[in-house]
């Protein structure tokens, strides 16, 4: 997630004082950036076509041996084709209960998702990690853009998707977001109401970030100059025939904030990078940050009410707040559980960090059989 930043080339720049607020997306023209989760430094991306799903093992984190894995597709109710792993644990006989795992915002399955989905399968879940529309295998064109709307019906689909499989009870389906998709799951278990559990790790509000800027330090001054550009923008694109792409995301060019620089580390470092993440080098489309700018997606959270929230968030992370003001505006049942010493980067994929005892527990509480 990047701040607010100058750019050194057709990108003028503006600065905000607050700490963190270097790097968010990157809006054409010359103004501020508006930045997320996966949009933290931004990059230029060329656009890629859905790979036909093939039998490779080509995640970040090593194949258990203890769950079965397939590669699936299915469709939302766009009508775009998604492209997920599924997980069954190996051991497990019956009917049981299941779980839906998306994020961060510009990874794909083959990351963080992926991880915590196979996790989960080993503890007695049946999983499934998804790229969401227009990124990773998944269908949609153009490629590398991302909407609030269509996101949150992603997950939906992957909760179809589990309903219809014959191992799944589909009274007992939960789900998990991570980063960016943390904020689009809330979205998704308040207006899905099949969703009988939802966690959020390392939450981020995208549409918060987009539009407000980090800290809520965007002015209206700032705001209406984005949208004023990212209009502009939208001619030039009409006028191409295709989207325009932000700079390649994630190169460091020196004096970046700590948290640009763990990101740095995980999408561009063996530990977490793969070609098709939109955070790998890649970019999201300029103009991107539309659909974010003036929907709030966190506005229903109190309506996962009386369905169980829980919040994962690492005590340094410079996007803890996220979280804290999503769980000051739920209702219970809720928790927000604040992860000593850890920064947002190491709920990703640090497994001696994040807490998959207490995902079991809450999710072997909330989707027990009846």
């Amino acid at each position: 997630m990047n701040s607010l930043k100058k750019a050194d080339d057709a990108i003028t720049q503006q600065e905000s004082t607050a700490v963190g607020r270097r790097n968010m997306l990157k809006m054409t023209g010359s103004g501020i950036a508006a930045l997320g989760a996966g949009l933290l430094a931004a990059n230029q991306a060329t656009a890629q076509t859905p790979i036909k799903l093939g039998t490779t093992w080509d995640k970040t984190f090593a194949k258990s041996d203890k769950v079965g894995h397939k590669k699936v597709s299915f469709r939302n109710r766009y009508g775009i084709t998604l492209a997920a792993d599924l997980y069954v644990p190996k051991n497990a006989s019956g009917k049981l209960a299941a779980l839906a795992v998306g994020g961060p915002f510009g990874a794909v399955k083959e990351q963080s998702s992926g991880l915590y989905a196979q996790t989960m399968a080993e503890r007695g879940f049946i999983t499934l990690a998804f790229d969401p529309s227009y990124t990773g295998e998944s269908g949609g064109e153009p490629r590398n853009v991302a909407s609030p709307d269509i996101n949150t019906e992603d997950f939906s689909a992957a909760v179809d998707f589990l309903g219809l499989h014959a191992r799944v009870d589909r009274a007992r389906i939960g789900i998990i977001g991570i980063c960016g998709w943390g904020g689009i799951a809330l979205n998704a278990a308040a207006v899905d109401k099949r969703v009988r559990a939802v966690v959020a790790s390392t939450m981020y509000d995208m549409t918060r970030v987009m539009s407000k800027g980090y800290n809520d330090g965007v002015t209206l001054e700032q705001r209406t100059q984005m949208l004023e550009q990212l209009g502009q923008q939208r001619w030039k694109d009409a006028e191409k025939g295709s989207p325009a792409y932000q700079p390649p995301y994630n190169l460091l060019k020196g004096g970046e904030a700590q948290f640009v620089v763990d990101y740095h580390d995980y999408y561009m470092k063996p530990r977490g990078y793969h070609p098709r993440a939109v955070n790998s080098g890649n970019a999201w489309s300029q103009t991107t940050p539309l659909s974010f700018m003036n929907m709030p997606i966190l506005t229903y959270i109190a309506e996962i009410s009386p369905r169980p929230l829980l919040l994962v968030h690492g005590e340094k992370a410079h996007s803890r707040y996220f979280s804290e003001t999503a769980h000051a505006a739920a209702k219970g049942p809720k928790e927000l559980l604040i992860i000593p010493g850890a920064s947002h980067i190491d709920l990703y994929d640090r497994v001696d960090v994040i807490p998959f005892d207490k995902l079991t527990s809450f999710f072997k509480q909330h989707l027990a059989s009846v």
